[in-house]
């Protein structure tokens, strides 16, 4: 009995050891070796909804069938902001790509 318990708390502490050696002392802050990663889109510029490539416009068409296109971004990527609106009034916003392809931003 004596032994398991001191198995276990071996265990135990080896655990808390690889804990402690995941952070990093950097200028005496403690930092976790994660990687951040930080995303700036780049800013949205609203053109009018002619200007909408056809394939962004077909994705809506086909995607959203009862929404109507009511703005539109577009950003140096060619990257497009789309605000929709649904028959009962509600609005939702949409990312695609020149292509009509769906982006999670």
């Amino acid at each position: 009995m004596k032994t398991l318990f001191l198995l276990g708390a071996m265990t135990l502490g080896g655990f808390t050891m690889n804990a402690q050696d995941a952070l990093i002392a950097e200028n005496g802050i403690q930092h976790n070796q994660v990687n951040e990663m930080l995303v700036v889109a780049d800013d949205f510029k609203e053109i009018s909804v002619a200007e909408v490539p056809q394939a962004v416009s077909d994705a809506v068409a086909k995607n959203f069938p009862t929404a109507s296109l009511d703005k539109a971004y577009t950003n140096s990527e060619k990257q497009y902001k789309l605000v929709l609106s649904l028959e009962d009034g509600t609005q939702g916003t949409v990312y695609a790509d020149e292509n009509g392809n769906w982006i999670d931003m």
